[in-house]
């Protein structure tokens, strides 16, 4: 009996389930084709190159204070040569921390605007998804969750092209108004 039950409930949740739109899209190709992250990742790079030669220069001073150390170390006594010494130690240990704190206030600011984006996309695909109908749509990324689909149920292309070009349209209302602002002043 609970067997007959059971096979009925069975039958009747494929059969509501096959009326039901279903799609994909590559979360991968989403993401990094979505206009925003381009901007986003161009921005951290930026960000990173200018960190990157901030450190440089910092490092090329600090070389700079230890060559002079080492030109002068033969006239200096032992004790002020120790004690000098000491002091590029302490000052290489404080350069490298301040190198990785910097880092990693990069790394976590990249982070965080990576993970809003990510949201974001989420929310297009899931507004994509009630406009047109869809029950379900599934991502797929490297490790195939998606082992098969039957062709035409990758959406991949429609949202990249509904959420690249909302994010266009706003980018000219921005502009617009901007040059609004300023031709006002």
């Amino acid at each position: 009996m609970k067997k007959i039950l059971f096979s009925l409930a069975l039958v009747t949740s494929l059969m509501s389930c096959q009326g039901e739109k279903t799609a994909y899209v590559d979360n991968t190709v989403l993401i990094q084709e979505y206009s925003k992250m381009k901007t986003t990742e161009a921005k951290f790079e930026e960000k990173s190159q200018a960190l990157s030669n901030e450190l440089d220069s910092i490092a090329a001073l600090f070389q700079q204070e230890v060559q002079e150390f080492q030109s002068s170390m033969k006239s200096m006594s032992a004790q002020g040569r120790e004690r000098r010494q000491g002091e590029l130690v302490q000052k290489q240990q404080m350069l490298q921390q301040r190198q990785q704190q910097k880092g990693q206030m990069l790394r976590q600011e990249s982070d965080q605007a990576i993970d809003s984006l990510i949201a974001e996309v989420k929310g297009h695909v899931g507004d994509y998804g009630k406009e047109k109908g869809y029950a379900y749509i599934f991502g797929s990324n490297e490790s195939a969750n998606i082992m098969y689909a039957k062709e035409g149920l990758d959406i991949t292309e429609d949202i990249l092209e509904v959420i690249n070009n909302k994010e266009k349209e706003n980018n000219s209302k921005e502009e617009e108004a901007v040059a609004t602002e300023s031709t006002e002043k």
